[in-house]
């Protein structure tokens, strides 16, 4: 039987850290989260960051706008965030409605102040293996394996899916410590073929249980980044039940990443005001 690894209570001692980092700050590092429209999930999101930044003593402000919003003014908003000095991280909530494009409003944000690490500086500064804010999810899977002792050099890592929010800087992450890095998507010919030799498997796609038993290496590490509702229950992109049966050690849904993802940003928020103070 795998190892079940608890994000929730690495998430807690990450919190213990940055409460004390805090402490040794002049100022409470403030963030600023913008949500368009009344997603469900994106309620459920935006609340446990608020949450988060009160266990820290940061500033929290929300922005909400109507599903409709023009995007001028969405735009407006956020440049006047930018120039906010109360402000040192804005996040804009995904998804965004399809009247907005994602890229174009995220380009808006001051690349100091994008504790997402999604804009087109943080990223590149990635990819050239110099990276400043790193994406939240990708860097709480690192950390992970990184507090449960994991070897990451020399694996062979296999990464289900390709979004901007998960799979593209993962893949630069793992392989900047020096991973064999196989990225798998929609159009991959034989995903069996390619999760079944991984020794670090990553699910990322939001299919519930994607991944089977038969799809896994034995003794691999498998991190489950999928959140999804069936039945009114969450469920990972991973068969937990049986895959946990033949793998190392795995992550839960819920109870895995997503208590990392929400530590992480706020890692990025205090790394945010460390770099716009010019203490990094």
């Amino acid at each position: 039987m795998a190892k079940i690894i608890d994000g929730k209570k690495i998430a807690e001692d990450i919190y213990k850290e940055l409460k004390e980092e805090v402490s040794n700050l002049k100022e409470k590092p403030g963030l600023a989260v913008v949500l368009v429209g009344d997603d469900p999930a994106s309620i459920v999101y935006v609340r446990n960051k608020e949450k988060a930044c009160k266990k820290l003593g940061l500033n929290y402000r929300l922005l909400k706008f109507p599903q409709s919003v023009d995007k001028k003014e969405l735009i407006s908003s956020i440049e006047a965030l930018n120039n906010d000095k109360e402000i040192n991280g804005i996040i804009v909530q995904m998804p965004l409605p399809e009247h907005l494009d994602p890229f174009e409003v995220v380009s808006v944000i001051d690349p100091l102040k994008d504790v997402d690490g999604l804009h087109p500086d943080n990223l590149g500064r990635l990819l050239s293996g110099k990276p400043r804010i790193i994406p939240c999810t990708p860097l709480g899977v690192i950390e992970l394996l990184k507090r449960e002792n994991i070897e990451i050099r020399g694996k062979s890592a296999v990464i289900v899916g390709r979004s901007n929010l998960v799979g593209k800087p993962l893949f630069h992450l793992l392989l900047s410590l020096d991973a064999t890095v196989t990225v798998c998507h929609s159009k991959t010919v034989d995903l069996k073929k390619e999760t079944s030799r991984a020794d670090i498997l990553v699910c990322a796609v939001g299919v519930p249980r994607l991944i089977t038993a038969d799809m896994v290496k034995d003794r691999a590490i498998v991190i489950d980044v999928g959140i999804n509702r069936v039945d009114d229950k969450l469920v990972g992109d991973v068969d937990f039940e049986n895959v946990s049966k033949i793998a190392e050690a795995i992550t839960p849904v819920p109870g895995g990443v997503g208590p990392m993802t929400v530590a992480m940003l706020m890692k990025n928020v205090i790394t945010a005001y460390k770099l716009q103070k010019g203490e990094i």
